[in-house]
């Protein structure tokens, strides 16, 4: 084994043990800091000054992105108007290994007048972070995995996978899911993928939407002019669902009939119609468009005290669009 093999095999064997000697420390003080997050009303404000900045940064997201509001506060630029971004119901995460960062002193006098909370995450539980804090919580390592025991690579590490901790067991008791996760990543093929028929539909009273009895030229003139073209539903007095006429439709009708303008929508179109629920992921209704080769499914909401009445219709263009695949 080459010695660059060896060392940096190393690091990662330094730094693993590292993250696995924070077990034990998952304790009271971790579920107090987790109840504080829980309870706060305001925003998590995550601060720390140079490696421990950019974990904080991390941290910051990951709560943002799992249903805590949180963001990060450069402590140095605190002193300069941005500690105005602390509120009085907010909860403050100050990161430091030592614990002894002096840029984090104006934010530690500042939260102390005003009586904020402070989550403390330090590899120094004497130091004077550690002091201040309203639960501190260990991130202590024996080693740094840097050859020298100097780079924070061992501690940077284990104050991030604490802070991806504190984050995962507060999603956890928020009861959040899958699909609020994809609210905050629409962008994402995650998010694509967890999309709602509700999300992705068109809405309105645009849509076209005909009687039974219709004529064929005003069915033309909804299917060619309306926001989903190519196709009408159709409804009965009562706002239900009753029947689908689509571009196939009409050219079927169209073959078979001599005076085909004197038709009317109950002559025209197909009776049970493919829909679809509100409630469904958008990548179900992918499927049924490609399954029946189809471009468009009624939509209707089952929860809803009037089930068949549509509430919107999905067409296979805005599916893609949104690349729901």
């Amino acid at each position: 084994m080459s010695k660059i093999t060896e060392r940096g095999q190393n690091v990662l064997k330094l730094e693993a043990e590292s993250i696995l000697n924070l077990v034990p420390k998952i304790n009271g003080d971790f579920e107090k800091a987790v109840e504080m997050i829980l309870a706060c009303k305001g925003k998590v404000v995550v601060t720390g000054i140079g490696k421990s900045g950019q974990i904080a940064r991390k941290i910051a997201s990951t709560f943002s992105s799992t249903g805590t509001p949180a963001l990060y506060l450069h402590p140095a630029e605190s002193s300069h108007g941005d500690l105005g971004v602390i509120g009085d119901q907010d909860l403050v995460i100050a990161l430091s290994y030592g614990g002894e960062t002096v840029e984090l002193n104006h934010v530690l006098n500042f939260i102390s007048r005003r009586d904020i909370k402070m989550i403390a995450m330090t590899g120094k539980p004497e130091s004077s972070l550690a002091q201040a804090a309203t639960v501190m919580i260990s991130v202590a390592v024996e080693r740094e995995a840097c050859p020298l025991n100097l780079a924070p690579t061992s501690s940077s590490t284990a104050m991030l996978a604490m802070g991806d901790a504190l984050a995962m067991a507060v999603l956890e008791m928020r009861g959040f899911k899958s699909e609020n996760f994809a609210e905050f990543h629409p962008a994402g093929s995650l998010g694509a993928k967890l999309l709602k028929v509700k999300d992705v539909m068109k809405t309105g009273a645009a849509l076209p939407f005909v009687t039974p009895d219709t004529t064929m030229k005003e069915i033309l003139t909804k299917m060619t002019h309306q926001s989903v073209r190519g196709a009408a539903g159709v409804i009965d007095t009562d706002q239900n669902l009753v029947g689908i006429i689509t571009d196939g439709d009409i050219r079927r009708f169209l073959e078979k009939n001599q005076n085909p303008f004197q038709a009317l929508a109950k002559d025209v179109m197909s009776h049970n119609p493919k829909t679809i629920d509100a409630s469904e992921l958008a990548e179900k209704a992918l499927f049924l468009m490609e399954q029946f080769r189809i471009q468009m499914l009624v939509v209707l909401d089952k929860t809803s005290t009037k089930p068949l009445q549509p509430v919107g219709m999905l067409i296979y263009p805005d599916l893609l669009a949104a690349k729901v695949r």
